[in-house]
């Protein structure tokens, strides 16, 4: 949904969080959805791009046999294609609560966070740092909670 709410109304949204979601435009019945979480979705083009691009974060497992990691990158893909023309590129890696976690960044040419992608080594299809007695929660990993939260706290120069 959120995915959905960005690409359509990225005038109204600063910021999106997706965590082990589909990229827009990726379903439109429930055989299709099926196919799209298993990484079989056929190429679409993305939305076109609102006037302003939401800064998105991602959070995405490596192991989620539920959505295929696929649907994280094209989401990624889509944030990316729809930016500015110029950003700078990096990739951080690291490990928090027992697992290695890779952060692709993308920021504009002043400095902003466009996207943050993470992928979540060894994670299912779970919420990443989430409480042990949730559904589809793994306390293991970085807290994805409080990584989305520090990443829409972030203020772009022009209040944004």
């Amino acid at each position: 949904m959120a995915v959905i709410l960005g690409q359509t109304y990225g005038d109204v949204f600063a910021a999106i969080g997706v965590h082990s979601g589909l990229p827009f435009g990726a379903a439109k019945d429930v055989p299709s959805a099926f196919a799209a979480m298993a990484g079989n979705a056929p190429e679409m083009r993305a939305h076109p791009a609102p006037d302003r691009v939401p800064r998105t974060i991602i959070f995405h497992g490596d192991a989620d046999h539920t959505v295929h990691l696929s649907n994280g990158r094209r989401v990624a893909h889509d944030v990316v294609s729809a930016g500015p023309r110029q950003t700078l590129a990096r990739t951080e890696e690291g490990q928090r609560n027992g697992r290695r976690f890779t952060r692709d960044i993308t920021e504009t040419a002043d400095g902003v966070a466009l996207l943050e992608s993470w992928t979540i080594g060894g994670l299912g299809h779970a919420w990443s740092g989430g409480q042990a007695g949730g559904s589809y929660a793994d306390p293991a990993g970085p807290d994805a909670s409080a990584e989305m939260v520090r990443f829409f706290l972030q203020k772009p120069e022009n209040g944004a």
